[in-house]
């Protein structure tokens, strides 16, 4: 995740259960458990242990059965599928999520690279393979732009993937938050736990605010709906009674934001209207398992030690940084870890937790944490996200056609090292 503020603003429905999500476009979102018995799964690094979170299955839509009958898909039909995975209205609102650079001449998928970040190297090992979609985590493109020239190396990228007619698409904060997605891989790496969100998402709809109000009868009932419609905004009726009481005909109504002003403008000429308005500002649902962070209570609490030797392999990395907590030692418990991937003080920041654990924070960041006795981990930025890329090729492979290669970057790497 990209350092900054984290205001959480969704587009997302209300899922109706805890194992099928249902999208405006009637999709159903699905993380498929990694199949080991994938043809391509020799693509997987060998030294690197990945241990996938637990992720809940559907099954495939029809569409998606048509799909994988052919023998390959066209760029829409792979971007639908990641859209099922992990929809883009998860991402955070600052974030720049989605299909990023599009083909003037589309041409079928044929091969997938999956990259952390995009760069020279990797963007040379692209063409070298013949990459039709390279799918990176971080937006290569991610501030407006007044100009594309060869002396700004995003920029440069951008153009070499144009002109190989290679389509780049980033899935960012959205990964983040889904449930199954970097930040459950990351806090699985210390072993099973009870596992919450610490920056919960919600989701939204179309309508805003409710709208309550009496009319005389069924006749002012109409021309006041009339009216409403003839607005052109989103009003839409909830409640009115069969038939009037002694006050009149009860009603509902709900509307957007936009059509708010409008729609009470036009109540306001109805006295009976006017003079019972109520207005009442509608709550988004939450999202449950989905959101920015996560929060473990661990089946089995572990030592400081072990914790950062298990993060060390679930990283698969020779090095962590640690600061302890005040009072803390390595022979410490953990009972409670609190993970971010990427750059995740904002949202760790006040967590009660034993442990941290993120890919950067400042000097000052993590000296607050320290003073109320928090330890943190740090990877540095990358290394706390790079691991997910397996998991996710494994997810995206069994929803594809066998005729669809997906590669991981072997040029893609944290710019930090130890020396």
């Amino acid at each position: 995740m990209l350092a900054g503020c984290r205001t959480l603003s969704r587009t997302f429905i209300s899922p109706p259960t805890k194992r099928q999500w249902t999208f405006d476009s009637h999709i159903s979102l699905c993380c498929s458990a990694p199949t080991l018995s994938s043809p391509q799964n020799h693509l997987l690094p060998s030294n690197r242990h990945v241990s996938a979170p637990p992720c809940p299955s559907v099954p495939a839509s029809s569409s998606h059965r048509l799909a994988c009958s052919a023998a390959v898909m066209e760029l829409k039909e792979v971007l639908q599928v990641l859209e099922q995975l992990a929809p883009l209205s998860l991402a955070e609102s600052w974030d720049n999520v989605g299909l990023l650079v599009e083909p003037s001449n589309p041409r079928p998928v044929r091969t997938i690279l999956l990259t952390n970040d995009l760069t020279d190297a990797v963007m040379e090992e692209a063409e070298a393979v013949s990459c039709d979609l390279l799918i990176s985590y971080h937006p290569p493109l991610f501030r407006p732009i007044k100009r594309l020239v060869q002396k700004d190396w995003k920029q440069r990228l951008a153009i070499r993937a144009v002109e190989a007619g290679m389509a780049v698409f980033s899935p960012h904060t959205s990964w983040d938050s889904v449930k199954g997605g970097v930040n459950d891989w990351l806090v699985g790496g210390l072993g099973s736990g009870h596992v919450s969100v610490l920056s919960q998402a919600f989701g939204s709809s179309s309508h805003s605010h409710r709208l309550d109000f009496t009319v005389r009868n069924a006749e002012e009932l109409h021309a006041v709906m009339e009216q409403l419609k003839s607005l052109g905004g989103e009003t839409t009726l909830q409640h009115p009674a069969s038939r009037p009481d002694s006050s009149g005909l009860p009603v509902g109504v709900t509307c957007s934001a936009s059509a708010l002003t409008s729609t009470v403008q036009t109540l306001l000429g109805h006295k009976s209207a006017s003079d019972s308005l109520s207005i009442v500002k509608l709550e988004k649902p939450p999202l449950p398992g989905h959101g920015q962070g996560r929060l473990s209570v661990l089946d089995q609490p572990v030592t400081m030690e072990t914790a950062i030797q298990k993060m060390k392999s679930h990283l698969g990395l020779s090095h962590l940084r640690l600061a302890l907590g005040s009072g803390k030692t390595l022979e410490s418990l953990v009972s409670i870890a609190a993970v971010c991937a990427g750059s995740g003080a904002s949202v760790l920041s006040g967590v009660k937790a034993d442990l941290y654990i993120t890919g950067e924070m400042s000097h000052h960041e993590v000296l607050d944490a320290v003073a109320q006795g928090t330890s943190v981990l740090l990877s540095d930025h990358s290394n706390s996200e790079r691991g997910y890329l397996a998991v996710f090729r494994e997810r995206l492979v069994v929803r594809l056609p066998n005729g669809i290669t997906v590669l991981l970057s072997k040029a893609d790497r944290d710019p930090l090292e130890v020396v």
